[in-house]
Parts: C-alpha cells; sequence; structure tokens
C-alpha cells in the first residue's frame, strides 16, 4: 500500500498541524470566590512580589510561633536578626493570614485546655493586640467566599465555621473518623477541601457546599523509607534505606497542583509525598523524599514545590537529625534537588519570601530558624524561642488567603 502524504507530510501529521488549538474552560467557582485567573496555573497571581493594594504598608517580617515558650519572635529579614518577642497565648501552634490580608492570626491551641485562643498581629506595626477565646484552634483556614474562618479544632475532630472578623461562631462539621485533623487546601473551585488525618493515616473529604463530610481516604505506605539516623552529619544518601515497618502514615501539609488536578500529601512515616486524585478520591502515586516528610510550599513561579523533611519519625524528636528539603518539578513529579541542613536540623513549617529568593523554614526540635536560598540551597541559621513551629513570611504576593502559614491565590 502505498503511503499517502500531504506537502511532505502524513495525513496525521496534516492533522495535528492544522487542528484547533485546545480551549481551556474556565473554571466555574462558588459564589463569591474570586475568579481563577489562570485554569493552567492556579498560583499564577502569587508570583514574585505581585502584592496586593492592600498590604503596601506592611512591614516585612517573618512571625515565628514558639510552641514551648509561649511566645512569637519577629525576625527582620533583611538584618536576619530578632527585633522583637512578645507573649501570646498557650502552644501557639501557626501564624495565619487572614483571608483579606489585613490581619495575622496567633494560632494557641492550648493543647487539650480549655483557653484556647486566636491573637491578631497586625501586619503594619507588627504588634499583637487582644486575643480572643476559641475552642481549641490547632490551625486556621479560610473559605474560598471569605465568609468563614475555619477553625481546626484538632483534639474535637471537629471544623469550626467562624465570622472572619470576630470569630463568634456560624456552624461546625463533625469529622469522628479524622483523629489528629490539621492541615487542608481547596479545590481549584471552591467546593471541597481535603484535610490531613495525621493519627488516622489518612485523608478526610469536605464537601463545602452541602457542608458535609464526603468520605474519608486511607492513604497506603511504600515498601521501603529512608532511615533517620544519619550515616554522616550533613549529608543525604538516596540509598540509605529500610523496610517500612510502620502500618499507617501520619499526614501533614497538604497542597494542590497548579492545574488543580492533585493534591500533594507530606506524610512523616511514608518520608515522601502522597499524590491524590481530589475529584476522584484516590491515590495516584507517590513520591520518596526524605525522613519525615512535613510542609509544602510552591515556588513563586508554579513549576516547583519545596517539601520540608523533619529529620525524626518522631513527633518529638531530638536536635540535629536529619533535616532535609527536596525541591519536586510539578510537571514529571520528579526530585530535582536534594539539601541538606548543614550539621542536622529539623525544617518543619513555613514559606517562600516574596520574591522567591528564599524559603523560611522553623527548626522545630533545634530552636532555630533556617533561611534557604532557593537557588543553590544554602542555609542561615537564626536562634528563636523554643520550639518554633508554623512561622509565616509577611507580606506575601496574592489576593487573597485560605490560611495555614500563607496558602495564597
Amino acid at each position: 500500500m502505498k503511503k499517502i502524504v500531504l506537502f511532505g507530510a502524513s495525513l496525521f501529521t496534516a492533522a495535528l498541524l492544522f487542528a484547533a488549538p485546545a480551549v481551556i474552560k474556565p473554571v466555574v467557582t462558588v459564589a463569591g470566590m474570586p475568579a481563577v485567573i489562570n485554569p493552567l496555573n492556579l498560583y499564577s497571581e502569587t508570583g514574585a512580589n505581585m502584592f496586593s493594594p492592600v498590604v503596601k504598608d506592611d512591614l516585612p517580617r517573618i512571625y515565628v510561633p514558639n510552641l514551648r515558650s509561649r511566645n512569637v519572635s519577629v525576625i527582620d529579614p533583611v538584618t536576619l536578626k530578632v527585633i522583637d518577642t512578645f507573649k501570646v497565648g498557650f502552644s501557639p501552634q501557626h501564624i495565619i493570614p487572614s483571608w483579606d490580608l489585613r490581619t495575622l492570626w496567633v494560632a494557641n491551641n492550648a493543647e487539650r485546655r480549655k483557653d484556647g485562643s486566636l491573637t491578631p498581629i497586625d501586619p503594619r506595626t507588627g504588634k499583637p493586640g487582644k486575643a480572643i477565646p476559641v475552642d481549641d484552634p490547632y490551625n486556621l483556614y479560610f473559605s474560598p467566599d471569605g465568609k468563614s474562618a475555619i477553625v481546626v479544632a484538632e483534639a474535637q475532630h471537629r471544623l469550626d465555621f467562624r465570622d472572619p472578623q470576630t470569630m463568634q461562631m456560624q456552624y461546625a462539621i463533625e469529622v469522628p473518623q479524622c483523629e489528629g485533623i490539621n492541615h487542608a487546601d481547596f479545590s481549584i473551585d471552591g467546593k471541597y477541601a481535603l484535610f490531613t488525618c495525621e493519627f488516622e493515616g489518612s485523608l478526610a473529604k469536605i464537601d463545602l457546599v452541602n457542608r458535609s463530610v464526603v468520605g474519608y481516604l486511607k492513604l497506603s505506605m511504600p515498601s521501603t523509607r529512608f532511615k533517620a539516623a544519619p550515616t554522616s552529619v550533613g549529608t543525604i544518601n538516596p540509598a540509605d534505606t529500610e523496610i517500612c515497618s510502620s502500618k499507617k502514615g501520619m499526614p501533614q501539609d497538604i497542597r494542590i497542583s497548579p492545574d488543580g488536578r492533585r493534591f500533594y500529601v507530606a506524610d512523616m512515616e511514608a518520608d515522601g509525598v502522597h499524590v491524590i486524585d481530589g475529584d476522584n478520591f484516590v491515590k495516584v502515586g507517590f513520591i520518596p523524599t526524605g525522613v519525615a516528610a512535613h510542609g509544602i510550599y510552591p515556588s513563586r513561579d508554579g513549576k516547583q514545590f519545596y517539601v520540608a523533611n523533619r529529620g525524626s519519625h518522631r513527633i518529638h524528636g531530638t536536635k540535629d537529625g536529619k533535616g532535609s528539603v527536596s525541591v519536586v518539578d510539578f510537571a514529571s513529579e520528579k526530585v530535582v534537588a536534594q539539601w541538606p541542613i548543614p550539621g542536622g536540623g529539623s525544617p518543619d513549617m513555613g514559606n517562600v519570601s516574596a520574591n522567591g529568593h528564599e524559603l523560611w523554614l522553623s527548626g522545630r526540635f533545634d530552636d532555630e530558624v533556617y533561611r534557604i536560598d532557593t537557588s543553590t540551597g544554602e542555609v542561615i541559621k537564626i536562634a528563636v524561642g523554643l520550639e518554633p513551629h508554623g512561622l509565616t513570611v509577611w507580606p506575601q504576593p496574592g489576593r487573597y488567603s485560605l490560611g495555614h502559614t500563607g496558602n495564597l491565590r
């Protein structure tokens, strides 16, 4: 049979050449949610220095909640010095930008006591205001339409939807099968959220429109994981693995892909990131990263994300652990760089600087903060209070905040 050609190309090739470009459908969001500008990159409005006008007078600062010393350290990112320290409530866990970007909230969850609270910080002055009593605020998120603050009441297995200004209760969603509910991210259209269940080794899917629990997903464990004991301080050997004896995971931070199709879940027991199809609520992959994968932060260009590997499988680890940061390419879902913490460390939570040049992370078990150069992986350590946790970098680019340490869009 003769091969049919058209101007030196096959008919199939010609069809591709003259085919109409694919139509990118706009995202239909929930009512009141800001429009998705680029459906292929929901981080398009959080690029380097793309500030909202409302943050123009805010001070450039790093705010660090110190869990055991019950205070907040304030770092000047230029001088790398702690320039202020102030007391807050019992067990401050995270510092969270409000949906409207006007307040930074310190979540003092009180660790099963009855005196939990949220302390407001004015980002224009860097000073705290009067705390508002709130039951068990381990973490704090905001509904995509900005109408509700979502207090993650971890010990209560509950999500409390409150007025984002006064914190008065609106309604609650019970999540009884989500022991250790803590971190979340939201679908591209704002219709649902996935929350991690730290002590169940699972995820909970929450229907934000119908205010209900859709279901739970148990996360399968890999056959091997990384050895927590360092073979040589300050180095990482990818082959330094062991059989994974853990029967269930310990999922921590979670972030959505730029196109909204997948969610990435850091798992402290699995030593890597689970890849989840959020719409169908199934696991579709796994990316090994390092010992005790914990925090996840997208780069300012939306092409990569940084995984903070805390260095210990224990909830209360020791100093100078096998901490590191993995750089993962969104498109290929491969680790493209690995940065150890020199001398050991425990990178936990934080965020990327406004210009994208630095990654700031708390050193949970080492009472320090790490400033990491995102082009070289070079690390500078800054001493802070006792057991720093969910620090935030401020100001950050973006139009509105969905919570945590700065999940902006």
